[in-house]
């Protein structure tokens, strides 16, 4: 029986609460073992994490590179995924440089609990941002 749309999107929110609250404890129990995570691999938290060994590391790179907030400007269910479009804010840790960028996430659910998050971002204004 698929997923109710309306369930996905209030995971999906519940989920971006506890990320700007940075407790990965919680994220954890949103999110299926077997979860498998995806972005660029030319960032430095990019690459292909999976489990939750995985996206703790991808977690604990993210925010050791830079501290941001996303902002939802819409977010859809289609299936079993949950569109999220906005933008990410924030500074590089590094430097201060502040960033300001369009962002889209896909995230797949089965039972209530992720199994997939893909994770773009505009790479060149980030990379710029970076100073690399």
């Amino acid at each position: 029986m698929p997923s109710d749309p309306d369930d996905n999107i209030a995971v999906v929110t519940r989920l971006y609460e506890l990320f700007g609250a940075k407790d990965i404890t919680g994220i954890l129990a949103m999110i299926d073992p077997d979860v498998h995570v995806s972005q660029t691999p030319q960032l430095p938290w990019g690459g292909e994490y999976d489990g939750h060994d995985g996206i703790t590391e991808f977690f604990v790179n993210l925010v050791g590179a830079i501290s941001s907030t996303v902002e939802h400007e819409t977010m859809f269910a289609a299936g079993d995924r949950v569109v999220q479009i906005g933008r990410t804010r924030g500074t590089v840790n590094a430097t201060g440089t502040p960033f300001d960028m369009r962002e889209v996430h896909i995230l797949t659910l089965a039972d209530g609990r992720i199994t997939r998050f893909e994770a773009y971002i505009d790479t060149p204004a980030m990379l710029e941002a970076l100073g690399t």
